[in-house]
């Protein structure tokens, strides 16, 4: 209760000042935002009661009426992410990841360097198909297990913290804030980039994440073999081989219906069907694996969570909160483009690091669109990059759930995760940076 009501008495103070710069409108409303992120970081209430809020303060408050915030959480992009939770505790209920873990963890040297390279490629495939907290969960207390040293503990908890949020980014349904800017295109009728294309424009940046992420912090570490047997991988059940052949297939239809111009336009299947088609197959007898019992493992809150975030992005551009910033920032469009570039990712990379991602980019993107085509760059391109660099931060526990759950493993210092996430988040930046001029530019 302490916790609540200092962050109202806080959001009642910035309202106080604010209203000396902004309309009383908007000082409301960047109070409300205030509030809603400041109870999502110190967990004041549950997460899904805080993102249930703004159906109840935005109408309160003159922001948006009650029909307009609530059909915010129930944007079809939702039921996307919806079908990908049912595919996930279908591969977590046939225990198919467990089996993915312990087979990419036998194909590198039983050493620290080969042991933090397998961990941080693990977390990442694993985290872009099922969530960064289920992914950290599952392998963070296996790498405890593999060594007795602390200073080689610390580093493979860090590498799958790390790997979680590389992979995250991989595929549209990796993490909350890439929903969130799908939603938002669709919302402000932009090309949608489809499933297969954001893997394509993705998995660059991540590859090469993942060669320079776990060599950064396998330096310095004895090339000795770890004196710790790596779990046994099991022969696959039936369950297991059926449900990759599902898989499969899924990935096949995704291919075969992305548009890849001009050569093939596709077969023109709505996306968001195809994913929630495939998860209602995970109910199908004899062929799914799952009872309406085990909905009751869905993260309905991460689903309010979009909610809230596409609201606050519809606040923010009904009330013309975005346009007032905006003005603030025209002298931006005048810079070059590879220097505007830079500014957007480390502003949304660092800035991260202090909030919940997913409050911030639903709060960035709706201001960037009111800058329009700045400097010439692709509106499409500065939304994607500010999405990516959201993912990206690597330095405080409160940055993302992996990281939150690396710290909680006792093994991680703060000191630790910010020694070496400073230097992964200008690592980061350098690399969207780089990868957006000579790639994402000609490709989005």
């Amino acid at each position: 209760m302490k916790k609540i009501i200092i962050t109202i008495g806080l959001s009642v103070i910035l309202f106080y000042l604010l209203s000396f710069y902004f309309s009383t409108q908007h000082a409301t409303l960047i109070s409300i935002i205030f509030l809603l992120v400041v109870l999502w970081s110190n967990e004041g209430l549950a997460l899904g009661v805080v993102s249930l809020l703004p159906i109840l303060l935005f109408p309160t408050f003159d922001i948006l009426s009650t029909n307009e915030t609530v059909s915010n959480y129930s944007k079809s992009i939702i039921f996307l992410f919806l079908g990908g939770f049912m595919i996930a505790i279908a591969t977590q209920k046939t225990e198919l990841h467990k089996y993915i873990s312990n087979k990419l963890l036998t194909l590198f040297p039983n050493t620290p360097r080969g042991i933090i390279f397998s961990l941080a490629i693990t977390s990442a495939c694993l985290s872009s198909l099922i969530s960064n907290t289920t992914t950290a969960l599952l392998l963070i207390p296996i790498a405890i297990y593999l060594s007795d040293d602390v200073k080689v503990r610390l580093r493979f908890v860090l590498a799958i913290a790390y790997g979680a949020s590389i992979g995250g980014i991989v595929t549209p349904i990796g993490t909350p804030p890439n929903l969130i800017l799908l939603g938002f295109m669709e919302q402000h009728h932009l090309e949608a980039i489809p499933f297969v294309k954001w893997i394509v424009l993705t998995a660059p940046l991540a590859m090469a994440m993942l060669i320079v992420i776990p060599y950064v912090l396998s330096i310095g570490m004895k090339n000795s073999v770890i004196d710790a047997s790596l779990h046994k991988v099991k022969p696959l059940t039936s369950d297991q081989k059926r449900l990759i052949y599902i898989l499969g297939s899924l990935i096949i239809l995704l291919f075969v219906n992305s548009k890849i111009e001009p050569y093939y336009m596709g077969l023109g299947l709505n996306e968001k069907g195809i994913l929630l088609g495939y998860g209602l197959l995970m109910f199908l007898p004899k062929i799914g694996f799952l009872t309406w019992d085990d909905t009751v493992k869905v993260p309905y809150e991460i689903m309010f969570l979009f909610g809230a975030g596409f609201s606050i992005a519809m606040a923010f551009s009904k009330t013309g909160l975005a346009d007032v910033i905006a003005h603030h920032l025209l002298s931006l469009t005048g810079l070059p483009v590879v220097v505007l570039i830079v500014l957007v990712a480390a502003l949304v990379t660092f800035t991260t690091e202090i909030t919940s991602n997913t409050a911030l980019i639903s709060v960035v993107l709706p201001i960037l669109y009111s800058l329009g085509n700045v400097g010439g760059v692709d509106l499409s391109l500065i939304l994607f990059i500010a999405t990516i660099c959201a993912s990206y931060a690597f330095m405080l526990p409160i940055a993302t759930p992996a990281n939150a759950i690396a710290m909680s493993s006792g093994v991680v210092k703060v000191s630790d995760m910010a020694k070496y996430g400073f230097i992964f988040n200008i690592l980061g930046i350098v690399f969207i940076t780089i990868i957006a001029m000579v790639y994402w530019q000609y490709s989005i």
